[in-house]
C-alpha cells in the first residue's frame, strides 16, 4: 500500500479545463461589458477564480486528505453557481433573455468544443453575424453572457460528477490516517521478531 495515492493532476482534469475557460471567459466579458471599478466586476472575476483555484488546491490537499479535496472540489462548485447568478441576474436587469435549456444554440456551443475565451468570442460573433429567425437580432453581451452560462452549466455538470466519485473513493480508501497506520503495521509485521 502507498502512503502517498496519486494526487496533483488537475491539469488533466476536464471539470479543471472547463472552469479555467469559465475563468477567460469571465474575465474578458466583465472588462468588456461591466465597469471594472464595479464591485459587480470583481465579484464575478472572485467567483470565477475561485472556481479554478479550489479544484487545483483540493487536487494537490489530496496526498494527504481525501476530505479537504472533497471539501474544495464543494467549494468550487458553489463559487461556479454564485457565477451563474451573476449572468443570469446581469441579463435579467438588462431585459436580455437568458436562452431556455432547448434552445439549439446551446447544443451548438458545447460541440464545438472551445478551449480558449478567443474560441468562444469567435463562436460568439458567428451567431451574433447570423441573420436573424425574428425581428429582434440579439446583442453581443446577450449571446456572450448565455454561452457563459452555458460552458458553466458544463462546468457544474462535471464538478457533480466529480464529487460523487471523490465521495465512493473517500469511503473506499479511507484516509490519511488510515493509510499512515497501515503502512506502519505492514512494515512492522514485516520486521525479523526481537530477541
Amino acid at each position: 500500500m502507498d502512503l502517498f495515492p496519486p494526487h496533483g493532476g488537475y491539469r488533466k482534469l476536464k471539470s479543471f479545463q472547463m472552469a479555467e475557460l469559465c475563468y477567460d471567459v469571465t474575465v474578458r466579458f466583465c472588462n468588456r461589458y461591466i465597469p471594472r471599478r464595479s464591485r459587480t466586476h470583481d465579484q464575478m472575476v472572485q467567483a470565477a477564480r475561485s472556481g479554478r483555484q479550489n479544484i487545483a488546491e483540493g487536487s494537490k490537499a489530496s496526498r494527504t486528505s481525501k476530505k479537504t479535496e472533497l471539501r474544495l472540489t464543494d467549494v468550487a462548485r458553489a463559487s461556479l453557481e454564485e457565477l451563474r447568478l451573476d449572468y443570469e441576474d446581469y441579463l435579467r436587469q438588462r431585459r436580455l433573455r437568458q436562452w431556455p435549456r432547448e434552445d439549439p444554440r446551446r447544443d451548438e456551443l458545447i460541440a464545438r468544443r472551445c478551449a480558449t475565451s478567443d474560441t468562444v468570442a469567435e463562436w460568439v460573433q458567428e451567431v451574433h453575424d447570423r441573420p436573424s429567425a425574428t425581428s429582434t437580432q440579439s446583442t453581443y453581451p446577450e449571446i456572450a453572457a448565455n454561452a457563459a452560462l452555458v460552458l458553466i452549466a458544463v462546468a457544474c455538470s462535471l464538478l457533480d460528477r466529480q464529487l460523487v466519485a471523490l465521495g465512493k473513493a473517500f469511503v473506499e480508501h479511507g484516509r490519511f490516517t488510515e493509510r499512515l497506520y497501515e503502512v506502519r503495521r505492514t512494515k512492522r509485521d514485516r520486521l525479523p521478531p526481537r530477541r
